[in-house]
């Protein structure tokens, strides 16, 4: 594991597991999943320790703080400790609200129905 300098933002994902290929990860920072600091990024902009990476997988963001450069992939034990999970706990089922879904060929909802559904929501009326 590398203290010092800098290393590639794509290989450091694939490197601490959170993508299955490099491929993978550099598609992730092409359609703007990945951000460092809070910018959107590119696959070869260079990570540094300390730098936060947030990572947008499944609809969920993981937040990572950078605590070693590696640009192997290693085992889970050891990209364990080059990447500090800053991510908070996922919100229960009873928590996030049920999606709402329509019979199929039902067709695009009337004015009534569609009021109806933005009051469900929460969504007031001008």
């Amino acid at each position: 594991m590398n203290t010092e300098g800098s290393v590639r933002l794509d290989s450091w994902l694939w490197a601490v597991r959170r993508y299955k290929t490099r491929s993978q990860a550099t598609t992730a920072c092409r359609a703007g999943h990945v951000r460092v600091n809070g910018d959107t990024v590119k696959a070869s902009t260079q990570v540094k320790l300390g730098d936060e990476v947030r990572v947008r997988i499944a609809g969920f963001d993981s937040i990572l703080e950078v605590t070693a450069l590696i640009t192997k992939r290693v085992g889970a034990p050891a990209a364990a400790l080059a990447a500090k999970d800053n991510t908070p706990p996922r919100p229960s089922k009873l928590e996030t609200a049920a999606p709402i879904l329509r019979d199929r060929g039902a067709g695009r909802p009337t004015k009534r129905e569609r009021r109806a559904l933005d009051e469900l929501r929460g969504f007031e009326r001008d």
